[in-house]
């Protein structure tokens, strides 16, 4: 099993980013130590989460102190990014980590409209705006001259220079929840990762995605590795005894939950409502904590002390998970208390699962 590290952690007030900024470089360096094969940077705006907002910068400069490990985005937001602009931001960053990145791609928050009010935008034409920019990177990074006309941008370009390390361009993912969501990445060859899906159907979701590999007609070794890379979003906590990380866990994510709502009272315009479909106990304010909290300690969560935690990943593994991304941070947590708990899972847990020798 390969272990990924994913960061969406909070910086509590402007005085103290430039310092979690220095952090999260030392835990992402600490992650490639560890032996952790990827990690995944998130994008949000104004409100402390996602402290370094720009997860294209951020990343060049992890490029520059890291060796080994791959660097991915879950995800860029593409509608706050113009997409020829972004195809030379990325091509020049696979070029600096020598062909480490991976980009997960999406149409934006569904939650916080106050990022797209930031950037002069609404969400209501989110999808298509992600689905333009995905055409214009793609025929970017061909290396050759092209115009593109659509409803949101008009532009020719001569070639894009530099061209990506990787070809025919560095890997886009897709992030998906929804059974169709599944077969249709599938169908296209694309990676996957997803999130808060339950251990019982895990098995049927990767199934779903096997079945649109077949109907895509992808050969068993291009099924092989994608199945493989395929990536399970979990929150990670390892403490030193089973009641200690629950308890810790849960106050954690309590306060994250605060945050984030009250950003989202306080910012979120009075004419938006997030699709109801999009709504679950840990997103929908209308839940409260008792119930909020058990259920993404249920669906979305490892924790424990070290045995315990090896027991929740071999279950993970036991239904065709081989890709786990580990969120260990959480909300305004602290620096020591997250490299402790990456710690003992590096040391104690991943060991476990690695490859024979």
């Amino acid at each position: 099993m390969k272990f990924g590290w994913l960061t969406l952690s909070l910086s509590p007030s402007p005085e103290e980013d430039a310092r979690r900024i220095a952090q999260q470089v030392e835990q992402v360096r600490e992650a490639e130590r560890l032996g952790f094969s990827d990690v995944w940077l998130t994008e949000h705006y104004f409100t402390g989460e996602s402290v370094y907002n720009d997860s294209l910068l951020f990343a060049a400069a992890l490029a520059m102190k890291t060796e080994r490990v791959r660097l991915g985005f879950a995800v860029v937001q593409t509608p706050f990014h113009h997409p020829v602009r972004l195809a030379t931001q990325l091509a020049l960053l696979d070029n600096l980590s020598n062909g480490r990145i991976d980009v997960g791609v999406g149409k934006g928050t569904v939650y916080n409209e106050y990022e797209f009010v930031g950037h002069g935008l609404r969400s209501h034409d989110s999808r298509e705006r992600m689905e333009e920019a995905i055409e214009i990177l793609e025929r970017a990074w061909s290396g050759k001259p092209f115009t593109y006309r659509g409803r949101f941008h008009t532009v020719t370009v001569p070639a894009l220079r530099p061209k990506p390390v990787q070809q025919p361009g560095p890997p886009l993912w897709r992030s998906v929840i929804s059974p169709g969501s599944f077969e249709e990445c599938g169908r296209l060859g694309l990676p996957i990762l997803t999130a808060r899906l339950p251990v019982a159907r895990i098995k049927e979701r990767w199934a779903l995605y096997d079945k649109g590999l077949q109907a895509g007609g992808h050969d068993d070794a291009t099924r092989a590795a994608l199945l493989a890379k395929s990536a399970l979003w979990r929150n990670v906590y390892v403490a030193e005894s089973d009641a200690q990380a629950e308890d810790e866990l849960a106050s954690l994510l309590a306060e994250t939950r605060a945050h984030m709502m009250h950003v989202r009272e306080a910012y979120n315009p009075p004419d938006f409502e997030p699709a109801p479909e999009t709504l679950n106990p840990w997103t929908d304010p209308k839940v409260p904590d008792d119930v909020a909290i058990p259920y993404v300690l249920e669906t979305g969560s490892i924790y424990g002390a070290a045995r315990r935690v090896r027991e929740q990943v071999a279950e993970l593994a036991d239904v065709g998970v081989r890709h786990l991304l580990c969120q260990t941070g959480f909300g305004a947590m602290s620096h020591e208390q997250t490299l402790a708990s990456m710690r003992r899972f590096g040391e104690q847990v991943m060991p476990a699962f690695a490859a024979p020798a």
